[in-house]
């Protein structure tokens, strides 16, 4: 319990001197104690990024309780026979506990105690196919008390019971089976970390994994006692615990040894700008870090036995996954988790759908257009969104980047000032595919769509296989625990690895590198109002109401916006000064281009 060292906002509440100092805590950046996780609120109160104010339970101490939501919430279990709908609305339901039935008890409902509303509520499962790390927010549309336009498929909360129970299960702090009849413990294992969190564990060279910047070295594979860096470090007295993901970026996750003074609960500084205390916090600085550590606290499995069982997983995986393999090139259809279709690119102009014939000449309308390669379209849909989106070809670039990227005037909610020649991604699903395409070397849309046909055959015979593949998100093959003497620069802003001092010089003095200080792809979960302008002052006009600017005023549209700006301002603050410390920023560096209005109030 963390009251028996230090206060939560980073006071020691001990005399002794030696009592370590924690920053996690909600005063410790910003701190407003008031969040309750809805639209019309600020978005961005980092006092509640990892923590249910409205709970307010110390986590440490949660996993000794079965239900460390008991002081704060009432949780049932229910049915469709006595939870029923009452209303039109998303919320109307009512709870009949009394009702004499054989309850199925398949429905979480639950309701928070002292409140004013004494509805119950349903506590959906966590959405868990995105690796999300920052704080749950309600759904606007329901906020807003309207419909969400996204039933059955919206990953944003629908009552603050729903925030305050995600946020723990996501921690680990909280297990809907122990809850109502298991033993109270969240059984961790390597598989089921891998499952959830997908990629691999291995040991990297913690000399070269802790050097600015970051340098991703191996075991060597001429002199195994040394790594694969020229300046050979002693690889068994360095070698530490890292989570390797490879997706649309390469993610590092260093993994430290779990001690007694480990905080089971996730350091927010981390997430959002880099922690800058690194090894010294005591907090844990990625989702698997801490599950990691729960999983040691319970059974003192070593990070060697990590390794190997991480090792057995994917060979199983391999194994499994070999009977699904289609056309010679071992690419996975399983992998690309879309729906995706062919339709005529006329009748798609003119708000038709209309796939081509069955000899692949002429689209299906009456209008029967000729169906040839620069006349049609491709339409992918996601599970999350259920929308069709039209991808376009690869980017003519004589290097293929190591990972495609979304484009920065789409994910702010822009029109894209390029549009047909933009070499990135507008869509998450044209970046899924364009990164599909990549890793199985089609060169082509229609190559791609030949690919799909054929394996719509083959997983007629074998659904089991591809089903394996799907629940396990994106073929990962399995990599050597060797490597060649060689230097790789990673930068965790971009994801990316270089392999030369000369493109890594490039890389971090290139104007899309450093627009990474300013924008994250998690920014339209973190931030309600506009990118700040640069003047931190209220516009008199609108206070008026007679601004007719809109977006385009350089002034705060409300208190709101502007402190919204202010926390954003002080978070750009320390991810620049993370950047710096981590040589991903050049001390003598700075020209940020059309983000310079902002660099004096960062330094």
């Amino acid at each position: 319990d963390l009251s028996s060292s230090a206060s939560r906002d980073g006071t020691p509440t001990l005399s002794s001197s030696n009592s370590p100092l924690f920053i996690n805590g909600p005063c410790s950046l910003f701190g407003s104690e008031n969040y309750m996780g809805i639209t019309g609120q600020t978005r961005n109160d980092f006092s509640n990024v990892f923590s249910s104010t409205t709970a307010n339970i110390p986590v440490s101490s949660a996993f000794a309780a079965r239900n460390p939501l008991e002081g704060t919430h009432e949780l049932r279990q229910a049915c469709q026979l006595c939870f029923v709908k009452k209303g039109p609305k998303l919320l109307d339901y009512a709870y009949h506990p009394s009702l004499e039935h054989k309850c199925k008890k398949d429905i979480l409902i639950g309701r928070i105690k002292n409140s004013e509303d004494k509805s119950w509520k349903k506590i959906r499962p966590r959405p868990t196919k995105t690796q999300y790390v920052g704080p749950y927010y309600i759904c606007k549309d329901v906020a807003a008390e309207e419909e969400c336009r996204y039933p059955g498929h919206c990953t944003f909360a629908y009552c603050q019971e729903e925030i305050d129970v995600w946020t723990l299960e996501r921690k680990g702090a909280f297990s809907r089976e122990a809850l109502f009849g298991g033993n109270g413990k969240i059984n961790l294992t390597v598989s089921r970390l891998l499952q959830e969190h997908h990629g691999l564990f291995m040991f990297l060279c913690e000399k070269c994994f802790d050097h600015k910047p970051r340098i991703i070295s191996k075991r060597n594979k001429d002199n195994s006692s040394s790594c694969s860096h020229p300046a050979m470090h002693d690889f068994e007295d360095n070698k530490c615990l890292v989570h390797i993901l490879r997706e649309t970026m390469v993610k590092y996750s260093k993994i430290r040894p779990f001690q007694v003074r480990c905080q089971l609960d996730l350091c927010r500084h981390e997430v959002h700008y880099g922690c800058l205390r690194e090894d010294k916090c005591f907090y844990a600085h990625s989702l698997v870090e801490l599950k990691v550590w729960i999983m040691q606290k319970e059974t003192g499995i070593s990070h060697d036995t990590i390794v190997q069982e991480s090792k057995k997983y994917w060979q199983n995986m391999e194994a499994s996954a070999h009977g699904s393999q289609i056309l010679g090139n071992q690419m996975k259809y399983g992998s690309l988790n879309l729906k995706m279709k062919f339709v005529c690119g006329q009748c798609w102009r003119n708000g038709q759908v209309n796939e081509p014939d069955r000899n692949k000449k002429y689209c299906s309308a009456k209008a029967r257009h000729q169906w040839t390669k620069d006349r049609h379209v491709v339409l992918v849909m996601s599970n999350e969104r259920k929308k069709w989106m039209t991808i376009r070809p690869l980017p003519a670039k004589k290097q293929v980047p190591l990972q495609f990227d979304l484009c920065n005037h789409i994910a702010s909610g822009k029109k894209c000032q390029y549009d047909g020649n933009c070499s990135f991604a507008h869509s998450p699903e044209e970046r899924e595919m364009w990164t599909y395409m990549k890793e199985n070397s089609i060169q082509d849309l229609e190559q791609l769509y030949d690919i799909w046909l054929k394996s719509q055959k083959t997983e007629k015979g074998d659904d089991t296989a591809v089903q394996t593949n799907k629940e396990n998100g994106k073929q990962i093959h399995m990599p050597t625990d060797y490597a060649e003497v060689t230097v790789d620069f990673h930068c965790w802003m971009c994801g990316k690895n270089c392999n030369s001092e000369k493109q890594w010089q490039g890389h971090i003095s290139s104007e899309k590198h450093k627009e990474k200080v300013f924008h994250s792809e998690d920014d339209q979960n973190c931030w309600q109002y506009r990118f700040p302008t640069g003047y931190f002052s209220i516009c008199d006009r609108y206070m008026a109401g007679t601004c007719t600017e809109g977006n385009n005023c350089k002034f705060a549209h409300g208190n709101a916006e502007l402190h919204e700006w202010e926390e954003r301002r002080q978070v750009l603050r320390m991810k620049l000064s993370k950047a710096r410390k981590d040589h991903l920023i050049a001390p003598s560096d700075n020209d940020f281009g059309k983000y310079s209005f902002l660099f004096k109030d960062l330094n």
